[in-house]
C-alpha cells in the first residue's frame, strides 16, 4: 500500500498523536542494543549506535542523554518519496521557536519535540492541518 504524496491532503490529514511518556536520545559504541533495552528508533552512525527511548529505560539502563522529548506521531500514511511535508511542519513549529527531530517509519513520520512543550507543538500541528484543509 502506497502512502499519500499530494502536500495539501498530507497537511490537512496529518492528524498528530501525542504518544505517552518521555523519550531520549542516548548513543551506544558499535551496531547492537544493549541486552534488555527495546529502543523506539535507531540509528547506525559511524560514531556509534543512537538509540531513541523511553526516558526510564535509559534511566535503568544507565544510559547517559541530554534531551528529553515527547513523541508526537503524523498519523497520515505518508509516501516516503512526498515533497514538502518535513518542510511545511518544521517551519510552522520553528515559527514558535520548536525544534524537531525527525524520523520517517514506513507508515508515519514521528516527530521528537521539547518533552515540556510537546501538547503545544500537538496544537500547533493540529492548527496547521486546518488551515491546509482549506
Amino acid at each position: 500500500m502506497s502512502g499519500e504524496s499530494d502536500l495539501r491532503k498530507l497537511l490537512s490529514g496529518m492528524r498528530p498523536e501525542l504518544n505517552e511518556g518521555t523519550y531520549v536520545f542516548c548513543t551506544v559504541p558499535g551496531p547492537t542494543a544493549p541486552d534488555g533495552v527495546t529502543p523506539v528508533a535507531t540509528v547506525l552512525e559511524p560514531e556509534g549506535l543512537t538509540l531513541v527511548l523511553r526516558r526510564e529505560d535509559a534511566d535503568a539502563a544507565g544510559l547517559a542523554y541530554d534531551y528529553t522529548a515527547g513523541w508526537i506521531t503524523l498519523r497520515v500514511h505518508s509516501a516516503l518519496d512526498a515533497v514538502g511535508l518535513t518542510g511545511a511542519f518544521a517551519a510552522e513549529l520553528a515559527a514558535h521557536g520548536l525544534s524537531c527531530n525527525v524520523i520517517a517509519g514506513y507508515h508515519h513520520d514521528h516527530l521528537f519535540v521539547a518533552a515540556e512543550r510537546a501538547a503545544e507543538a500537538v496544537a500547533l500541528l493540529e492548527g496547521l492541518a486546518v488551515r491546509s484543509a482549506h
